[in-house]
Parts: C-alpha cells; sequence; structure tokens
C-alpha cells in the first residue's frame, strides 16, 4: 500500500494536477519527447551561433564616459584620410570657360539682320542664297555654343577619365569681367569644326565667320563639366583604410565622440563578427556542443528533481515553446535597442526579460520549474544578447525569483499587474545599489533605468495576461487563475445543482472546505479540492430524489427498488456525471475526480440488504454488481476528496457531533478504505493521513458548532 511507503516530496509530486493523468500516443511516445528535445537544442543553437557581437557604442557628439580599447586587429574605413587623397587627386584640375549663350543667339540675330539690312553680300558671293547664308550661320552658331576652353593639365585629365573633349581648345581668359575677341586659333578650329563635311559656294563660310570674328565674346566659368571631371577623378581614388591594432585606444575617457570615432567601433564590431568564422565547421560545432551541454545539463536535472514532468510529452512541449518564446522574445528586443537610433542600447542598461518566463511557467506549471527556467535563461541570455553580462544576469534571475514568488498565489489574472510591480519594486531596489556602489546615484541615467525597467515589467505583464489563456488552452493547463474562474456560482452546472439537487450543492460545499483544508494542512494544492468537489456529485442531477441529501421527507423511492436497482442508480451518478461534465467542458482533472472520488468502493448498505435477501449467502450476490467501477484515487487530492465525501455523509448519521465521535468516524473510514485497497494507487504518506484526519475533524466540528440558547421575549400583554 502506498501509504507505507516514506513520504514522498512536494519538490517531486508538485506537478501532478497540471493536466489529465490519461495519456494519449502523444504524451507517451519517446520518438516525439526526442524530437521536442532537438527542436529545443535547435533553437539554442540558432540563438548561441548567430548572437550579436557585444561593443560599448557611443552616440556621436556625446563625451564618452570611459575610454575604449581595440579588442582585436582590423582595419577601419579612414574617411578623413580618403577625403584628403581625393581632394589631393582634384587639386590641380583648372577651369573649364563657354561663351556665353545669350551672346551667341543675339549675334545669330544680328546676322540675319544684316543679311536683310545690306545686300552687298550677293555682289561677293555671287553664286550664294538666303538659305545658305543661314543654314552657315547655323552651323556656326552650334559650334560656338558647343564650344569649351581650358588649361592643357585639366585637358589631359579628363583624357584620362575618357571623359569626351570634343570642342575643348586650351585657352584661358583674363577678366571674365570684359569682353574679349577670340584668339585667330580659336576661330580656325571653330570654322574647320562647324563646317567640316560641308558642301556650301566659295567664300560663304569665309564671309559668316568674319562677321562673328569681329565680334567681343562673354566668357563665363562652366561649372558642370568641372563637377563630372572632379568626381570621376576622387572616384579614382581607393578608399583608404587605417589598420588599429589589438591594445590600441580608440578613445579616452572625456573625449567627444566623433564621426571616425563611431566608424572605428563599427568596424571593430565587424571584424569581430568575422573573426568568428560562422561558416566554419569548427566554429558550428563549438555553438552545437555548448547547445547540447546547456540542454542536456538541464533536462538532467528534471528529470532528477521533476519525473513527472519529464514523464510527459506535453508538458516538454510547454516548457519548450515558453523558453524557446523567451528567447525569440529576448533577441527581437536586442535587435531593436541595436538598429535603433539614438542608441537605446546604453540606455536601457537592464532589460527584464526572464521574469515573462518565470510568471508564465510558476502560474503554468510549478514553482520549481519557474525558478530552473529563471537560472537557465538568466545564464543563457547573458551569453548570446550584448548586455552588461553581470548586472544583466544578476537583475533579471533576482527580479524573477522574486516575481516567482509572489505569484505562487495568483487567484485572478488581474493580481500578474500586482506581480509585476512587486518585482519592478525589487528591480528598483537592485539598481539603486548598484548605482550606490558605483557612486552615480546623482545621474540622471539612474531614472531612466527606473523607468525602463518599469517599462519592461508593465510590458511584461500585458504579454503574461494575454498569453496565458492561449497557453492554458492550448496544452489543457489547469491555473489557480482558471480554478477561480470555476468557483463562479453562475457556472451553468452549478446554477442547475442549486436548483434541482440544493441538498447535493450544500453537501459539495462542506466537502470542499474539508478536502480544502487537509489538502493545504500536507502541501497538497487545496484550491483544486475545493473547486473539483464543487462538481464532485455533478451526476446526482441526472436522479436526484434518489439521494438522502436531497429527499424532502416522506416516502423513501429505494422502497420500490430491489437493493441491486439502489445500487446501480446510486452508482450511477459517476458515469452521469462524467457524461455532464464532458458535454459542459469541465476540464479532464475534475472528470478524474469525479471517477475516482468514490474508488472501487462498495455501496456496503444495499449490498447487505441484498445478503439479508438470500439469507447472507455470499455465493448467491455478486460483490462487483455492488462496486463503483473506479479508478482508485491516484493522487492525494482524490484521496483527500474521497475521504471528505465518506466522512460528510457518515457525520450525519451521528447523534452527537463531538470531537471523539468524529475521531472515531474518521478512523473507521480510513481503516476500511484502506484494509479495501482504496489508497494503493496514490502516494497518501501515514502522516500525511493523521494531518488529513485532525484537519478534517477539526473543519467539520468548527462548521457544526453550536450557538448558545437564545431566550425568548414574553408575550406582550393584551387589554
Amino acid at each position: 500500500m502506498s501509504i507505507m511507503e516514506p513520504k514522498t516530496s512536494q519538490f517531486e509530486d508538485a506537478t501532478h494536477l497540471t493536466g489529465t493523468r490519461e495519456q494519449g500516443f502523444f504524451d507517451r511516445s519517446v520518438g516525439i519527447r526526442a524530437l521536442l528535445g532537438l527542436v529545443f537544442v535547435g533553437a539554442l543553437f540558432f540563438c548561441m551561433h548567430f548572437r550579436e557581437v557585444s561593443i560599448d557604442m557611443l552616440e556621436l557628439n556625446m563625451i564618452a564616459p570611459r575610454y575604449v580599447v581595440a579588442q582585436i586587429d582590423f582595419n577601419f574605413y579612414d574617411d578623413e584620410a580618403t577625403f584628403i587623397l581625393r581632394q589631393e587627386a582634384v587639386r590641380d584640375v583648372g577651369k573649364i570657360y563657354q561663351l556665353d549663350e545669350n551672346t551667341v543667339r543675339q549675334r545669330r540675330i544680328d546676322f540675319e539682320k544684316s543679311l536683310i539690312a545690306d545686300q552687298q553680300w550677293r555682289e561677293r558671293i555671287p553664286d550664294s542664297t538666303l538659305e545658305e547664308m543661314h543654314r552657315a550661320a547655323d552651323l556656326l552658331t552650334k559650334s560656338l555654343a558647343d564650344l569649351r576652353f581650358t588649361d592643357p593639365r585639366t585637358l589631359k585629365r579628363m583624357e584620362e577619365v575618357e571623359l569626351p573633349v570634343v570642342g575643348y581648345q586650351i585657352y584661358t581668359p583674363g577678366d571674365l569681367n570684359q569682353a574679349v575677341k577670340l584668339p585667330p586659333q580659336i576661330w580656325s578650329y571653330v570654322q574647320s569644326h562647324a563646317f567640316e563635311g560641308q558642301n556650301f559656294s566659295p567664300g560663304v563660310t569665309a564671309f559668316v565667320a568674319d562677321y562673328y570674328k569681329d565680334s567681343p565674346w562673354k566668357i563665363f566659368e562652366d561649372s558642370l563639366p568641372q563637377r563630372s571631371l572632379k568626381k570621376r577623378l576622387q572616384a579614382r581614388v581607393p578608399d583608404k583604410y587605417t589598420h588599429v591594432k589589438a591594445g590600441s585606444r580608440i578613445i579616452d575617457q572625456g573625449d567627444k565622440v566623433t564621426g571616425r570615432h563611431i566608424t572605428m567601433l563599427q568596424a571593430m564590431k565587424q571584424a569581430m563578427s568575422d573573426s568568428r568564422n560562422l561558416s566554419s565547421p569548427a566554429t558550428i560545432l563549438g555553438s552545437l556542443l555548448l547547445a547540447l551541454v546547456f540542454t542536456g545539463v538541464g533536462a538532467s536535472f528534471l528529470y532528477a528533481t521533476q519525473p513527472t514532468v519529464m514523464k510527459s510529452n506535453r508538458q516538454v512541449f510547454l516548457l519548450v515553446t515558453v523558453l524557446i518564446l523567451t528567447l525569440s522574445l529576448a533577441r527581437v528586443v536586442e535587435l531593436f535597442l541595436l538598429k535603433a537610433s539614438g542608441n537605446l542600447l546604453e540606455v536601457v542598461k537592464y532589460p527584464l526579460l526572464v521574469p515573462f518566463t518565470a510568471i508564465l511557467l510558476c502560474s503554468l506549471m510549478n514553482f520549481y520549474i519557474a525558478s530552473f527556467a529563471a537560472v537557465f535563461l538568466s545564464v543563457v541570455l547573458a551569453i548570446m544578447l550584448s548586455f552588461i553580462k553581470p548586472t544583466f544576469m544578476i537583475t533579471n534571475l533576482l527580479v524573477a525569483l522574486v516575481a516567482i514568488l509572489s505569484s505562487r498565489s495568483l487567484k485572478k489574472r488581474t493580481e500578474i499587474f500586482v506581480v509585476c510591480a512587486k518585482a519592478w519594486v525589487a528591480c528598483v531596489i537592485i539598481i539603486l545599489a548598484y548605482h550606490l556602489s558605483s557612486n552615480s546615484y546623482r545621474d540622471a541615467s539612474m531614472m531612466t533605468d527606473f523607468l525602463s525597467t518599469g517599462l519592461f515589467m508593465g510590458v511584461t505583464a500585458v504579454l503574461v495576461v494575454g498569453l496565458l489563456p492561449l497557453l492554458e488552452s492550448g496544452f489543457n493547463i489547469m491555473t489557480n487563475v482558471t480554478l477561480m474562474e470555476y468557483m463562479d456560482p453562475s457556472h451553468p452546472l452549478l446554477r442547475r445543482m442549486t436548483i434541482e439537487c440544493p441538498g447535493t450543492y450544500q453537501h459539495s460545499l462542506v466537502v470542499g472546505n474539508l478536502a480544502e483544508a487537509a489538502a493545504a494542512a500536507i502541501g497538497a494544492n487545496g484550491l483544486f479540492c475545493r473547486v473539483a468537489t464543487l462538481f464532485h456529485d455533478v451526476g446526482k442531477m441526472v436522479t436526484p430524489q434518489y439521494f438522502t441529501e436531497n429527499q424532502q421527507g416522506g416516502m423513501n423511492i429505494h422502497q420500490l427498488l430491489t437493493p441491486q436497482e439502489s445500487a446501480q442508480v446510486i452508482m450511477a451518478h459517476v458515469s452521469e456525471g462524467v457524461a455532464l461534465s464532458r458535454k459542459a467542458g469541465l476540464p479532464e482533472k475534475f472528470i478524474d475526480i469525479i471517477k475516482e472520488h468514490h474508488g472501487t468502493t462498495l455501496v456496503y448498505y444495499f449490498y447487505r440488504k441484498q445478503l439479508e435477501l438470500v439469507g447472507n449467502d455470499t455465493a448467491l450476490v455478486d460483490e462487483k454488481d455492488f462496486r463503483y467501477a473506479g479508478p482508485k484515487p491516484q493522487t492525494k487530492e482524490s484521496a483527500i476528496i474521497m475521504i471528505a465525501d465518506s466522512l460528510e455523509a457518515a457525520s450525519r448519521s451521528l447523534e452527537k457531533l463531538d470531537e471523539p465521535s468524529l475521531a472515531e468516524l474518521i478512523n473507521r473510514l480510513i481503516r476500511e478504505k484502506s484494509e479495501d485497497g482504496q489508497f494503493d494507487e496514490c502516494n497518501l504518506t501515514f502522516q500525511e493521513l493523521n494531518i488529513v484526519k485532525v484537519t478534517m475533524v477539526n473543519a467539520l466540528l468548527a462548521a457544526g458548532h453550536s450557538r448558545v440558547k437564545y431566550p425568548t421575549r414574553p408575550e406582550p400583554a393584551t387589554v
């Protein structure tokens, strides 16, 4: 018998109420358990292998709070040196000039007017026509518009970078404010270039060119080809990279941070990332081994301390889901802080990520799993994230433990906000201690730390409140918060009980109080006992009149039935209760209690009556016809409810409700059930059983205490 076994620790037995005990293929399969382990190892490997490199990043123009030293040899793009080299490359580039477009256009108009006003050109060039003169003037005008002047060195640089030099002439004007006449060599080039390949009458090109030569021209600087030339020359200058050796000081404390400093820090970070060589088989193997070690040590610890959890794939799946969710959330927060402008990573020094997991697991599983996860994640996240490792790990771990201690008695979802507030107060004390020890408590950064951690805990509360119902439903988890919701008297089944079988409902209330007190006394789940007991006799609603507590006097309906028929009606309330509960969507854990609260006990009253009918010949009565189908109680809570149910019903037959009579009654009931083997499959110990006896007797005495008899008032005298 289990009650003769040594006491099992609550540490080992704290998780048996997190789900139904009826395990299907998913819950039992070793292959699925191995797959869950591989998934977690993969997630942990990914987070640890592709972790960000952690360095001190400073903000532009801020005063450096500390000196920064190069942690590795690296080359960085030296924009200042590159700028100087590119300026040197274009230093010998001269200016480029062009004729004033308005002057060229006006000269064309004046030439046309002169042809009309003075017809002597027809005598000088008799073979020409007006159209021919116009065409020659258009070509010369276009050539002048395309004409550019520069010095020989600039022209050579243009040829070096393969810029077009057609129309360029070597000529440097003097004063650009004065109109000048172009030298003869320029006109020779313009005339040959403009009329090249054209067939004009003799003297036409000379006549047109002579008209333009005699006029002064305004010259302007043409900046567009200058910029194009400089751009191409500077593009030919390679980027200048400066080498920095490990140990070299990048910036001194108190220096103003410049763009050069930030470039060096970014280059050092990139060099450190590249040095890891993530595609290398050795690096991959190292990260994989680290992930396997963390997973192996964690799984071994849980197998040793929480075997019930590790034997349930559903609970392992829940644990893996919450841990991976936290790792993903941590990586998202890290990337946001790294990529955000304003150097948020320097501002948010204490990102609280572990309390999120701690509160979830404490609510969904138990105190010990949550504590393990808090330690595990504090170490893992400190390795994989780019935060200040000692302060990050210590702060997250301590705040998570405070959150766990505050979450153990959650009854309402709104209390999660209270838990997060308590955790934040603990965080404020920790941060204050940090600043006092470093003599920086006068800095404005302390208030920033308070605000940022408060924001993290606020977001944690919102996330937990939002995710908790989803995880409860998805993994069929029964938390204290869910239990409190099932205590609502407006629940359809409870409301029906108060109307259809009020005696059973009152019986359930008393049994619930007894079971809750006894369970709490031995460290079992008292709240579960109280809530499950409300529904344990719900099957009596089908035939309420067959049960004594619902009979209001008069004839007992069992007088019309044989003992065997009566026993079948009484025992049917278990199967009817299972059917009603499943139809109403009650949790399987409640249905387990409905099945087990009578175990395989004998309906002794009707069994004895049947024996009397056959002359006490036990061979003529099949005892199985008078036994409940069971199963026997599988947990402490189920066994406690069985004892409380029997004690409450039997105590109503006592003539005197006092401690000796109740003690004798409960001793007899427990002895009978123990001899009948009803406690063989649960883990109640003798010590716990004695505590249950004393607690139930005291609770029942308190519920049935007597009062002082009040004197009656005398009748008023009649006149």
